[in-house]
């Protein structure tokens, strides 16, 4: 199975965590990324708070362009 490679792939994603009413908790930048495994796509690491207590969460978001694994 050949390669499967996204030409049209953006440098870098916004990724917004929102509740299902609409509050918006925080935003990230998803930058391109190779993957140690050889898989290609974008990465996200940080911390959000809770707006209404400011307890922490962290974050790591990995978005793999299926078949992009040599």
């Amino acid at each position: 199975m050949a390669k499967v490679v996204d030409e049209d792939a953006p440098k870098s994603l916004i990724l917004e965590f929102k509740t299902p009413q609409g509050e918006v908790w925080a935003t990230m930048t998803a930058e391109a990324k190779e993957f140690k495994t050889g898989s290609v796509g974008f990465y996200a690491n940080g911390k959000l708070k809770n707006p209404k207590n400011g307890l922490p969460y962290q974050v790591g978001c990995n978005i793999i362009l299926v078949g992009s694994k040599e």
